[in-house]
């Protein structure tokens, strides 16, 4: 089964494509769109022409597990990604996800233009990676 991770962004949505089997997860180039509905639409299209079964959405929770606006942004985004799709939407915690992706590009030395570009989908990869790792 094929399941499709989303790192939601106000400028930028990441995303990143299991592998069949559910091993691993692949980065796909980032969505530039801040508005909701097009992501939105943009994000369940992507899952139908990928063949995704599950939708796993990074969910910014606080440090603290509380939720703050951000998670609120991410509840508009499922109720809108629900009116293209009735695939499941999986909420998954995304704390330091973002850390994680640019400590990764540190070590990789990856910076400037390729950095900004990269840094969601990476996101989207290390959420869907954690959501894999919990099914094991």
């Amino acid at each position: 089964m094929k399941i499709l991770g989303v790192d939601f962004g106000d400028s930028r949505t990441g995303y990143a494509i299991s592998d069949a089997l559910g091993f691993g997860a692949s980065v796909i180039p980032a969505f530039k769109s801040g508005n909701i509905k097009n992501v939105a639409e943009h994000t369940a299209a992507l899952a139908g022409e990928l063949g995704a079964e599950k939708i796993v959405l990074g969910y910014p929770k606080n440090m603290n597990g509380t939720i703050g606006p951000r998670a609120e942004k991410t509840r508009r985004l499922v109720e809108a990604i629900k009116k293209f799709t009735d695939i499941p939407i999986i909420l998954w915690d995304e704390r330091l996800t973002t850390v994680s992706a640019h400590n990764l590009m540190n070590e990789t030395n990856v910076r400037g233009k390729k950095r900004k570009e990269s840094v969601d989908s990476i996101s989207a990869a290390y959420i869907l990676q954690g959501y894999l790792d919990s099914l094991k």
